[in-house]
């Protein structure tokens, strides 16, 4: 019954290794899920000692821009719906046909829930793992690019105001809100 294992070659052994640290770190990350509110203040401890790094050292500049810019891009996939309004709108005019899949815009019209095309954990996954990335970058030589930051600041700074006014506009354009600040209250008087 028990019978002698075969011999394990040692890519066997890795990929087994690498297999049960997988499950593992999947199994953690399984059981912070419900903890929404720790998992953020963690990633902010986690910005802010980068932050700390940053400006103590006077250096890595170029990896903060990055990140930054890494940062912008999930923050940009969170806020947008799954299916964008806009192209399913002009799937519609190529066809010839009315989409009949965008957001309703009147009281009248069937309610379709803001599905987001990053959910919140993936966001929140995505951008811990790309700081702590950066963290680690920020403790080697190699990385430490010689810029002159105030321009990587200013540029920073138009780029996210302009990307956020255009996804500002297209929410107004069709008339969605990717936040719930959860159910409708009514005052018990009113009957509502």
């Amino acid at each position: 019954m028990d019978a002698p294992e075969p011999d394990s070659t040692p890519f066997a052994a890795v990929s087994a290794q690498t297999t049960r640290l997988g499950r593992l770190y999947q199994s953690y990350l399984d059981k912070c899920t419900p903890y929404t509110a720790y998992r953020w203040i963690g990633t902010g401890v986690l910005l802010t000692l980068f932050f700390l790094r940053i400006v103590l050292a006077q250096g890595w500049y170029i990896v903060c821009y990055s990140l930054g810019i890494y940062l912008l891009n999930l923050f940009l996939a969170f806020l947008q719906p799954k299916i964008d309004p806009s192209l399913t709108q002009d799937e519609g005019l190529e066809d010839g046909e009315v989409a009949g899949t965008s957001l309703p815009t009147k009281k009248d019209e069937e309610f379709r829930p803001f599905i987001r095309r990053l959910p919140e954990f993936k966001f929140w996954h995505s951008a811990t793992r790309a700081i702590a990335i950066s963290f680690f970058c920020t403790w080697w030589g190699i990385f430490n690019v010689p810029v002159f930051w105030p321009v990587l600041v200013v540029y920073f700074l138009i780029l996210f105001s302009l990307t956020m006014r255009r996804q500002i506009q297209h929410m107004i354009k069709y008339r969605y809100v990717p936040f719930s600040f959860g159910k409708a209250r009514y005052n018990q008087r009113s009957g509502h």
